[in-house]
């Protein structure tokens, strides 16, 4: 399909980068008749890993049959078909379904759990403590165990970029480096847009790289600012765990708030509060206990990680139905410039990159973006695809659908884009318009808009309107001097 509006999300063009030729549907099941024989290593790979993914799938429903199982195997294996609209939605309006997308976070648990893991056994044998590099030993495995969380997570882009910066992170452990630096952030994004450039315009990889440079930058400064040759006490080691949750949150929404304003109209207003809830369950229990789970999978025990792992989930989603059904959870933002957008992010990459006053200009640019937001011109009249679908702005500045068969996906972006609450079905009341069983009229801004629908209407819509709409070739000898 075509974007729905200009500059809106282009189907055919990621399609194109994904190698994806054609779509279409089938009006029977197939009938699977039996592997063929793999031509080369990189067949015989795929297969393979196709296969352990079934399995590992097969085992996580027979242990948590429902929803719960295939929220897990989304965690696990990456395959969100499972999940229902009303789940995602729930974790979309709560500001939690970066929680169902295998990404930094699930990456960073699993292979931090292997390294923490592996060093703290080390580190308890007084001969290997004293006599082997621990730590690299520990970061190597790391990177083993995030090769092959990628592996059976199917290789989704996003999973691709996060394993990329967990191998930067303990690739520079192993050259005795620090780990958590800017550099690596923009090592990392070099090596993504030398291998697949046509993410640069991705929005993941804009709101992924936006929040680690935010939080990277802001560990730096937070690390100078606080003194951590104290150890604090047990109640202080609570406070910070939280606080850093917070504080973790409100810095990364703010580094991706430019980006989900400018290509998803919307924002999660109790994103913290979810966040607060929810992200201490996965990381202390549902992602511990994914990996213990496929620790004892091939053992057969797999269900002694999975039943606390479904516990867990189950509290996610409590949490994201409730903060997501809350008042104003929501908000709705209207499309902004292209100028406002470029002066926000370029505000922000000057503010996070420099450590001295002049940073500060960055402040100004970003200002100066939240200023010309509002200023995003608005089209009185839009059309869809084959003239099925036409709205056009009201005397309330909202726009007002006519009736009849139109595409339902392309009116919803339209309302995204204005910023409207609306659904499809409120927005499609033709209020504006005065229909009978040949075609509608409208008027905007003083000027006469006729839909027609069939030929009959066509002769007094060509001597009366001033923007005809057809769906056939304009006739000769019409007046209208603007015909769609």
């Amino acid at each position: 399909a075509k974007p729905a509006l200009p500059g809106g999300f282009d189907y055919a063009r990621t399609a194109w980068f994904e190698s994806v030729g054609a779509v279409g549907y089938a009006f029977a099941a197939p009938t699977i008749e039996g592997h063929a024989d793999p031509n080369s290593i990189v067949q015989w790979y795929r297969r393979t890993i196709e296969d352990i993914r079934q399995a590992i799938a097969a085992r996580i429903r027979a242990a948590l049959p429902g929803e719960v199982g295939e929220i897990a195997l989304a965690l696990i294996t990456g395959e969100r078909g499972g999940i229902t609209t009303e789940t995602n939605n729930a974790f979309k309006n709560s500001g939690l379904f970066h929680i169902l997308s295998i990404s930094g976070l699930h990456m960073v648990i699993a292979a931090g759990a292997v390294f923490y893991s592996v060093r703290l056994m080390l580190a308890a044998v007084p001969r290997f403590a004293l006599t082997m590099p621990i730590k690299k030993i520990a970061a190597a495995l790391g990177i083993i165990s995030a090769v092959a969380y990628l592996a059976i997570s199917g290789g989704q882009f996003a999973t691709v970029r996060s394993a990329l910066m967990i191998f930067i992170i303990f690739g520079s452990m192993l050259l005795d480096r620090p780990a958590l630096a800017l550099r690596n952030v923009a090592l990392a994004a070099f090596l993504i847009l030398a291998i697949y450039p046509e993410s640069l315009l991705d929005a993941g990889f804009q709101m992924s790289f936006a929040a680690v440079t935010a939080l990277i930058a802001s560990h730096e400064w937070l690390s100078r600012l606080f003194d951590r040759s104290r150890k604090p006490s047990p109640v202080m080691h609570v406070v910070i765990f939280f606080g850093e949750i917070i504080a973790s949150t409100l810095i990364a929404s703010a580094a991706v708030a430019p980006f989900a304003a400018y290509n998803f109209h919307q924002s999660q207003q109790y994103a913290v509060l979810a966040n607060m809830i929810a992200i201490p369950i996965c990381n202390l229990i549902v992602m511990p206990a994914a990996l213990i789970a496929m620790v004892l999978m091939p053992f057969g025990l797999q269900w002694i990680g999975l039943v606390p792992m479904g516990w867990g989930i189950e509290g996610m989603t409590w949490c994201a139905n409730k903060v997501g059904a809350l008042p104003g959870a929501v908000g709705h933002l209207p499309a902004i410039p292209e100028l406002a957008f470029v002066l926000m992010i370029v505000g922000g990459m000057w503010f996070l990159l420099w450590r001295t006053r002049i940073r500060l200009l960055g402040v100004a640019l970003f200002i100066a973006g939240l200023l010309i937001a509002p200023w995003m011109p608005r089209p009185d009249i839009l059309i869809g695809q084959k003239g099925l679908l036409v709205a056009v702005r009201d005397a309330s500045g909202k726009l007002s659908a006519a009736p009849g068969k139109s595409t339902k996906y392309d009116l919803e972006r339209w309302l995204e884009y204005d910023g409207d609450s609306r659904s499809g079905k409120d927005a499609k009341t033709g209020d504006a318009f005065s229909c009978d069983a040949v075609g509608c009229i409208a008027h905007v801004k003083g000027a006469t808009v006729a839909v027609a629908r069939h030929p009959a209407s066509v002769t007094d819509d060509c001597l009366n309107a001033d923007v005809l709409i057809l769906d056939l070739p304009k006739p000769e000898g019409c007046a209208v001097p603007r015909a769609v």
